[in-house]
């Protein structure tokens, strides 16, 4: 979504929206409604396109690797994530722990690059 404000316009102008009616229309229309509740101060919807645990993926990639930019070892991250009592109660070699996290440190990579884009075309669930 891009906002232009025209030649002229004040700032106390409304805001107009134009929408391509594409296959992101929905979308589109779906975040115009957003955007309008936000600017009224309405209560605005949650956002059903990703499940609760999708969401909670994608802000553990966030947060590992704002942590292994910062200089965090895997293990320090996977303690800060999934808790230090669990970490140390397997074998840091071969913990599923382990992998996760250099997953996650993954996922984060390719969102900050761009990825996050797929996030704003994920489907609905109908």
């Amino acid at each position: 979504m891009r906002l232009v404000r025209l030649p002229g316009a004040t700032a106390g102008t409304p805001l107009a929206a134009l929408v391509p009616l594409d296959g992101d229309g929905h979308d589109r229309i779906a975040a115009i409604d957003r955007l309008l509740r936000a600017l009224q101060g309405r209560a605005i919807p949650d956002d059903r396109r990703l499940t609760f645990q999708q969401k909670r993926r994608h802000g553990r990639m966030l947060q590992a690797t704002d942590g292994r930019m910062n200089g965090a070892s895997y293990r320090q991250i996977a303690g800060a994530i999934f808790g230090a009592d669990r970490v140390a109660a397997e074998s840091w070699k071969t913990s599923a722990l382990r992998a996760s996290v250099i997953g996650l440190v993954q996922g984060g990579r390719i969102m900050i690059a761009g990825g996050y884009w797929q996030l704003l075309r994920h489907r609905h669930k109908e």
